[in-house]
């Protein structure tokens, strides 16, 4: 197990740059949304319970964020083959990116231990973090509950 020495992000600070694969393989860049706001989440594994409860809410909250300003980028270790199915299964309408080897995971503070059922395991840490226009954190949360995230994000946002 790691000594979970992850670094978390801090308002203000210059968020990691990252290019990752989205579900049809296609390279995506944080650089490409410069000058917007962007809502960047990690989660577990696609198509379980609570990763599809939270990327259900953010799929029915897109129009509002977006209507706000703000851009989604969903993040997690499934290859892209298993994205896509995550994306047809629930008619997901912002891009899921794949970080098969949680380098993004780590660098944003979003990997480290978790207790499940009684036993710790490594892996991904439920996080969302919020970037300014520049790429600058805005908002960053550890450990959310996907139930309800959404919502009390938007709050946080005065949206």
């Amino acid at each position: 197990m790691s000594q979970n020495l992850t670094v978390k992000l801090q308002p203000g600070t210059p968020a990691p740059d990252f290019t990752l694969s989205d579900a049809a393989g296609k390279p995506v860049s944080l650089a490409d949304y410069r000058g917007k706001n962007v809502i960047v989440y990690f989660y577990p594994k696609a198509a379980t319970p609570g990763c599809t409860t939270e990327a259900c809410d953010f799929r029915d909250s897109l129009a509002s964020l977006q209507g706000s300003g703000y851009e989604v980028l969903g993040i997690s270790p499934d290859a892209p083959e298993a994205l896509a199915h995550f994306t047809g299964d629930y008619a997901l309408t912002f891009p899921l990116l794949s970080d098969q080897d949680h380098a993004v995971a780590l660098a944003y503070g979003a990997w480290g231990e978790n207790l499940i059922r009684g036993e710790i395991t490594e892996g991904i840490v439920r996080s969302t973090v919020v970037l300014d226009p520049e790429g600058n954190v805005k908002l960053a949360q550890y450990k959310v509950k996907a139930e309800g995230h959404v919502a009390a994000l938007k709050d946080q946002l005065g949206l």
